[in-house]
């Protein structure tokens, strides 16, 4: 049975939290703080934490560094209202597997805890990330493609990282928007098609499958 760790200073919302992954059979431990998240996470394994940024003591940054010093392939999934892309960018850069904003469908937290749990540990909190044939520098936010790396920008960087930790996965345009850009609904725009143009032309070969009426998918090999 997996052992999860919410990390959540609201006391109604950690709760809530925990009720609904024990309904999904998980073991769930549960704090308001970073220092007993660390505390916590010294004197027990857990197979994935589920993070608030926002803690007393000290920020979820701060968990993230200390869990990986104590266990380098510890899977993080960060939980936060903070949707800025600079933010999400530094938690994909320290090591999360996953990013979802508040507020956020219950079934889909329970599905992106399903979807990490299964996944192998791949060593995130490194610097790069491994799909097939495809690197992603994730200090440089850059591709690294046959010895050479390719510039990403911000959104190009968030995109191509959201779709290869879900490769294989299909992934709504709403998904994107909301990941990538923040976006609570979808304002009618395109910025997520023109994106995925842009990546395709910066890669020699299709790794980004368009899925009609849904969405993308990774799917290099």
């Amino acid at each position: 049975m997996t052992r999860l760790l919410v990390v959540e200073d609201e006391a109604r919302l950690r709760a809530y939290l925990m009720r609904t992954l024990e309904a999904d059979g998980h073991v769930v431990d549960g704090t308001g703080s970073g220092p007993d998240a660390v505390r916590r996470l010294r004197d027990g394994e857990f197979d994935l934490v589920v993070l608030d940024l926002m803690l007393p003591g000290f920020d979820g940054f701060e968990v993230m560094r200390r869990a990986f010093e104590l266990r380098p392939d510890q899977r993080v999934l960060v939980l936060s209202a903070v949707m800025d892309v600079a933010t999400r960018v530094r938690c994909l850069r320290i090591g999360a597997v996953d990013f979802l904003g508040k507020p956020f469908a219950t079934a889909e937290l329970v599905e992106r805890v399903r979807t990490r749990l299964r996944a192998p540990s791949t060593g995130i909190s490194q610097r790069w990330l491994h799909v097939g044939e495809v690197t992603l520098d994730l200090e440089r936010q850059a591709l690294s493609l046959d010895g050479r790396n390719v510039p990403l920008s911000h959104r190009e960087f968030m995109l191509l990282g959201h779709l290869m930790r879900r490769a294989g996965e299909v992934c709504s345009r709403r998904e994107l928007l909301a990941s990538v850009w923040g976006y609570a609904d979808d304002p009618g725009s395109n910025v997520v098609d023109v994106t995925v143009r842009r990546i395709r032309g910066k890669v020699p070969r299709p790794v980004i499958e368009t899925v009609r009426n849904v969405g993308y998918a990774f799917s290099a090999g």
